[in-house]
């Protein structure tokens, strides 16, 4: 091998070497500094977008997962204005025994209808109740998305309280004025039309939280899937950058003996 001085071909590859090692320590280093494993989207641009897909997706289950729970909630509201009007309802059909007792006298009759009233107006309230604005009873249905895609969404029944057929409104209608004017069979009617809309809004419950427990799975499941991509792997990354550091002194110290390789050429000289 000839002897020049102009040109260090063995310093060049050196230097190249060292700047590839370094490049590569540098990574190491801003990814277990970072904790991720795509610090710049050059690192993996495929996996950068299918993981920024997947996070989206996980925070859309957890947003979905918050409105179900706000739903769950607007039931158990609802479910507990039902519960007293199955009370109330309940102390009517006892008055409306009481009121048939032939021993009775007009004065008594008319303090059990004054309690009536007072029951009717507490019938009609509850009717009125709301839940953040939102009305607890009436003939409007309210869908609630239960994926984070909105493609799927259950259903909770507008339940009209005040309905004279299905709900308590023969109890409460305003030609009725005393116990006198409704039969035991109203009460009793009333009292299974509310029954029955507790159990529809149980089923409702149940199935929202069997969704709410979907969401809450397939969230985990895509926050995992997102880690896979972009959390790095802190004990083989450790062993990279142990691997990169001796690289970079070794490299570091073959470019000081190619620099000083060529001072060989003045030996010659002089």
């Amino acid at each position: 091998m000839s002897v020049v001085i102009n040109t260090n071909y063995s310093a060049t590859v050196a230097s190249n070497n060292l700047s590839a090692s370094n490049s590569m320590l540098q990574r190491s280093l801003n990814r277990l500094s970072s904790g991720s494993r795509i610090v710049n989207p050059a690192d993996d641009a495929g996996g950068l977008a299918v993981a920024t897909k997947l996070a989206a997706a996980a925070k859309r289950q957890g947003a979905t997962a918050t409105n179900i729970a706000n739903s769950v909630s607007l039931l158990q509201t609802q479910d507990g204005a039902l519960k007293v009007s199955a009370k109330v309802l309940d102390r009517i059909s006892e008055l409306k025994t009481l009121y048939s007792d032939p021993t009775k006298s007009a004065s008594d009759l008319a303090n059990y209808d004054s309690e009536f009233n007072e029951l009717q107006t507490q019938l009609t309230d509850i009717a009125g109740e709301s839940f953040n604005g939102v009305a607890l009873f009436g003939t409007t249905d309210l869908s609630v998305s239960v994926t984070e895609d909105g493609a799927t969404s259950v259903t909770l029944q507008g339940r009209d309280v005040s309905d004279t057929t299905s709900g308590v409104g023969a109890i409460t209608d305003t030609g009725v004025s005393s116990l006198a004017d409704i039969s035991l069979s109203d009460v009793t009617t009333a009292i299974e039309n509310v029954a029955t809309f507790r159990a529809q809004n149980g089923a409702e419950q149940s199935h929202l939280g069997f969704a709410a427990e979907l969401l809450t799975i397939n969230k985990a499941n895509l926050e995992a899937a997102t880690s896979r991509i972009m959390d790095v792997d802190v004990a083989e990354e450790s062993t990279q950058l142990a691997r990169w550091n001796i690289l970079v002194q070794s490299g570091t110290a073959m470019l000081a003996q190619a620099n000083a390789s060529a001072q060989n050429a003045l030996r010659l000289i002089g």
